[in-house]
């Protein structure tokens, strides 16, 4: 049972790690395991799904749209394998980041179940286990945020609409539930063909609050930036590389899987609330005080972005939101991780009493100068392709203002990052201070996250094909029905 694997995993290391509560040496080893083995597990389902397609297992062997299912597709197995690959890098960067009263805390059993509930809610195939995966989720990242701000303000912010998002996602499941009898997505996906009375409206519309709530599109998104900046360096990093693209795989999911969205309502909603986002993401990155908050704007903005594919809803549009949300994944790791770095090093995030970095450490300024320019969209890096794609997608779609709005947004991006470097990196520092060197269980993360961003762009290809194939299985969900419910549906193959 290959898709069992990455529930099964986190939740036994978590375990494992509650059991090595004395030994912390111990403790860490097996924290860095399980998360390797859940790189691995996340690698063969890729592997797996180019290789024959999209595959479900079913639980306890009762068929769809019965029992629970789980579903891979390109799409989902990408998203695993990238959670997997983050959590190895993350938790090597904890070794020097995260404290000792933090992890007897109970930092390691939280962060993998947190895993597990990311995994979970790429790999379900049914929308209340979606919900289910999601509960999981603010659970265990509620306890992180407390742990490491020692504070309850950022958490409370977190949780608070997160709750709200919750309770707007399970209200929006039981309609669609009293509507159609059926919660599997594929199942759904029939019963909801050119459908459009209130019921299904109104559920949509819940569905889109608690799914924006959970990727910090504006205005939903103002507990990001009060609470990312609070936890250790190492949470920070993990929430922001997977927690919004959780809320980004079920976008993309539901609103083509479940419900019909170019040309309807739905798609001029999702536009509003991407345009919106890039909008008060750049403005706020603009004008914070410290490099996370900076971050955490950037978030907001990059999210919009995301969303702006799907509301195009063209294969190119979609294909540009695939690469940028897995893209992300591996530039907000660097940067979150290079705001720990830049505090390791000079003492402080804030960027009035950082900075001498460059002078003391040019390598360590390096690796986080490439991530930053990956966000801004300047080629030879990641960030570059999708941009690109974005804009030629909206110019073929006949909506010129849409290009000029993501280039305005690459632009803003790039000033809010120059100004990052200056002052945090580039700058002499408080009293010309010499930088501390960095650990090199902080170095590596820093060195392989560069290294990886700096290939994505320069061998996009296969990347930017694979994108596209993503797009295809959710323009044409035709193979993920037949995986699920074991034969083709009609008027289509598998």
């Amino acid at each position: 049972m290959l898709l069992f694997l990455p529930l099964a995993l986190p939740f036994t290391t978590a375990v494992l790690t509650l059991l090595a509560w004395r030994t912390p040496g111990l403790r860490r080893t097996i924290s860095l395991a399980g998360a390797l083995a859940l790189l691995v597990s996340g690698g063969a389902i890729l592997a797996r799904v180019l290789e024959t397609g999209p595959f479900a297992e079913q639980a306890g062997g009762w068929p769809a749209p019965f029992g629970i299912t789980l579903v891979a597709d390109g799409l989902a197995a990408a998203f695993v394998a990238l959670t997997g690959l983050t959590a190895v890098l993350a938790l090597i960067f904890a070794r020097a980041d995260v404290t000792a009263a933090e992890e007897h805390a109970g930092f390691h059993p939280l962060v993998h179940a947190m895993l597990a509930g990311i995994s979970g809610a790429f790999l379900t195939g049914d929308l209340f286990n979606m919900y289910v995966w999601f509960e999981v989720m603010l659970i265990s990242t509620f306890g992180l945020l407390v742990i490491g701000s020692g504070t309850l303000d950022g958490a409370m912010k977190y949780v608070g609409l997160n709750l709200i998002g919750t309770v707007a996602f399970i209200t929006g499941v039981g309609l669609l539930y009293g509507t159609t009898g059926a919660l599997n997505m594929a199942d759904l996906h029939a019963r909801l063909m050119d459908r459009a009375d209130a019921p299904v409206l109104v559920a949509a519309a819940l569905l889109v609050f608690a799914f924006a709530a959970k990727a910090a599109l504006a205005p939903l998104h103002f507990w990001l930036p009060a609470s990312y900046h609070t936890p250790a360096f190492t949470t920070s990093a993990l929430f922001a590389a997977l927690l919004t693209k959780v809320g980004v795989y079920a976008l993309l999911r539901v609103f083509s899987l479940v419900f019909d969205t170019p040309g309807t309502p739905i798609a001029s909603l999702l536009l509003g609330l991407a345009l919106v986002s890039m909008l008060i993401g750049c403005l706020g990155a603009l004008v914070m005080p410290s490099v996370r908050r900076v971050l955490g704007f950037s978030i907001t903005a990059s999210i919009g972005a995301m969303v702006l594919g799907l509301a195009v809803g063209t294969p190119l549009a979609l294909a540009a939101a695939v690469l940028y949300a897995g893209q992300d994944v591996l530039v907000k790791a660097g940067l979150f991780l290079g705001a720990g770095a830049i505090h390791r090093t000079t003492g402080s995030e804030d960027l009035a009493r950082s900075g001498g970095l460059w002078r003391g450490q040019p390598f360590v300024a390096l690796l986080i100068l490439v991530p930053a320019l990956a966000l801004a969209g300047m080629p030879p890096f990641s960030g570059f392709w999708p941009k690109l794609m974005l804009v030629r997608a909206t110019l073929e779609a006949g909506e010129g203002w849409l290009a000029a709005a993501v280039l305005v947004m690459g632009l803003l991006t790039l000033i809010a990052m120059a100004r990052v470097w200056a002052d945090a990196v580039w700058a002499a520092g408080p009293a010309e201070a010499t930088p501390a060197r960095l650990p090199a269980a902080m170095l590596v993360p820093l060195a392989v996250l560069a290294v990886l961003v700096v290939a994505a762009g320069i061998w996009a290809g296969p990347l930017v094909a694979f994108a596209e194939t993503v797009a295809g299985q959710i323009l044409d969900p035709t193979a993920y029905i037949a995986a699920v419910m074991g034969q083709p549906v009609a008027g289509g193959t598998p």
